[in-house]
C-alpha cells in the first residue's frame, strides 16, 4: 500500500457528527455516508460518547444498579480466574506433550538400534 495517510478529524467535527446521530436518530451508516467518513469510525465515536456519558452499551442503555455492578464485578473476577486456570492447564498440557514427544523420539531411536543389531549390522 503506497502512501495512504490517516485522516485526522478535529474534536468539534467528531462531536458534531455524534450529535447528528443522537439528535436525528438516523442510522450511523447513513450519517457517515452523508459526512463522507467511514461508518465504523463514526460508530466508534458514538460508542466513545456513550461511555463518556456513563451509559453502558447493550441491554437498556441505562446505568447499572448497585447489585448489578456487584454481580458484574464478581463475574469479571470469575472470568479472570478461569482465564488464569486455563493458561495454567495449557502450560501443563504443553509440558506433558513435550515430555511425551521426547519419550517417543527415544523409543524410535531405540527401535532403529534394535533392528540394526538384530539384522547384524
Amino acid at each position: 500500500m503506497a502512501g495512504t495517510t490517516r485522516r485526522r478529524f478535529d474534536p468539534e467535527f467528531r462531536a458534531g457528527a455524534v450529535r447528528i446521530v443522537k439528535e436525528t436518530g438516523k442510522p450511523v451508516a447513513h450519517v457517515a455516508r452523508d459526512l463522507g467518513i467511514n461508518e465504523y469510525t463514526l460508530h466508534n465515536w458514538v460508542q466513545m460518547d456513550r461511555h463518556a456519558n456513563g451509559k453502558v452499551s447493550g441491554g437498556g442503555g441505562g446505568t447499572l444498579k448497585e447489585s448489578e455492578q456487584e454481580e458484574l464485578a464478581r463475574l469479571r473476577r470469575e472470568k479472570a480466574e478461569l482465564a488464569r486456570e486455563l493458561a495454567r492447564e495449557k502450560a501443563a498440557w504443553a509440558k506433558e506433550r513435550a515430555e511425551l514427544e521426547d519419550e517417543r523420539d527415544v523409543l524410535k531411536r531405540s527401535v532403529v538400534l534394535w533392528v540394526r543389531e538384530a539384522m547384524g549390522r
